[in-house]
């Protein structure tokens, strides 16, 4: 991956979000071992790894910001969350359940996953951290946009942006309202 060293993160423009949860369903789907139709076959419960909510009359997907010096990582106590290239990843194969992370995070990007573990006997469940990884694995090599949330949100909602340009966008959008309330005689 060419990004390393660059805070990415998907934006999500509540203006055009309509809350169709389009988005989940993309990133579940993208991250089960199955298309669609079969895990309904099978009777498969998909997990996002984001989350549409709704404040007020807001409605704002939930992604992790793939934060610098990330909260989760730091409070791991096994290290199964680490900043690799730019990123954020989870190594759930050594994720012990304790939830800490998720505690941790200041937006709530992380949610507890509970797998099935069937030890020959009885089934338990183990509760797993998950989270936005920027479908991270998923082909790059054509023209189809990788992220799968991106890809299925019908307002174009969605986009990947690094931390830089997505602060200059806020700052000239920022100035250009200031100058518009000026020029009106709002000050």
């Amino acid at each position: 991956m060419e990004r390393a060293k660059e805070n990415f993160f998907i934006y999500a423009d509540p203006k055009r979000c309509l809350g169709c949860k389009n988005c989940e369903l993309a990133c579940a789907i993208a991250h089960a071992d199955c298309d669609l139709q079969t895990a309904v076959t099978k009777g498969l419960q998909l997990q996002p790894r984001n989350s549409v909510i709704q404040v007020d009359d807001m409605v704002m997907p939930m992604q992790c910001r793939q934060c610098e010096d990330a909260p989760c990582a730091r409070a791991c106590p096994v290290g199964a969350i680490y900043e690799e290239d730019g990123f954020v990843k989870i190594n759930e194969g050594n994720c012990v359940g304790c939830k800490v992370c998720a505690m941790v995070c200041p937006f709530g990007a992380i949610i507890m996953s509970a797998d099935v573990n069937d030890g020959g006997n009885h089934r338990t469940k183990k509760a797993k951290a998950r989270k936005c990884d920027l479908c991270f694995g998923r082909a790059k090599d054509n023209d189809e946009i990788p992220y799968a949330c991106v890809k299925a949100c019908p307002t174009k909602a969605l986009k990947l942006v690094d931390y830089e340009s997505y602060r200059k966008e806020i700052l000239k959008e920022s100035g250009r309202k200031f100058i518009k309330a000026q020029t009106k005689g709002n000050f």
